[in-house]
């Protein structure tokens, strides 16, 4: 048996996408846009949406909702917690900086490393927060960034870095990013 001559010719790129972001690098970006149109069709039935940011340089899936914002719960939302939120607001803050600074305006690729998202967080935090606890478990909050697609950990002469995929600026919007650290500031004087 064929398994060629059973499936359509974007079920490749309909899998990859099944499985998160698909990237510009990834062996079915071309089938992705090829097959487009029919694509959204087929996922469509299943209350999903394909998003195609092509001057980013990714597609990924998401739920359809109704007026009332409910969906077909295909993808079961799980809250973040207070840490790997900090996280995201970092990582899109420093993106949206990154997007800004004229001198990498022919790059693409925005990259962090451990020790600048331990700093980073280090200045969101209050006072009374337990930040040893919270560095010593950094590792495990970052590692769920990478699971979440957030961050694509690279590796370079024995070092560790971590590029922050720009899904996160669909994740969490400049509304999102000024309304969250305008609770935080609150937060952090009512401590």
């Amino acid at each position: 048996m064929n398994l060629e001559s059973y499936i359509s010719p974007y079920a490749r790129a309909v899998v990859c996408l099944l499985k998160g972001p698909v990237n510009t690098t990834d062996r079915c970006w071309n089938d992705l846009l090829h097959y487009q149109t029919e694509i959204q069709k087929y996922i469509s039935q299943i209350g999903l949406e394909l998003i195609v940011k092509r001057d980013e340089g990714f597609a990924y899936l998401k739920q359809m909702t109704d007026e009332s914002g409910n969906t077909l719960g295909l993808v079961p939302r799980k809250p973040l917690g207070f840490e790997c939120s900090v996280l995201a607001i970092i990582l899109r803050e420093v993106l949206e900086e990154f997007d800004s600074n004229l001198d990498e305006l022919y790059t693409t690729a925005c990259y962090i490393t451990g020790k600048e998202l331990k700093e980073r967080i280090e200045l969101f935090l209050p006072e009374r927060f337990n930040r040893v606890k919270l560095l010593n478990e950094l590792d495990s909050y970052i590692a769920r960034m990478v699971q979440l697609g957030f961050l694509i950990e690279r590796e370079q002469e024995g070092r560790t870095f971590y590029q922050i995929h720009r899904i996160i600026k669909e994740k969490v919007t400049l509304d999102q990013l000024v309304e969250f650290k305008k609770k935080l500031e609150s937060y952090v004087e009512s401590v």
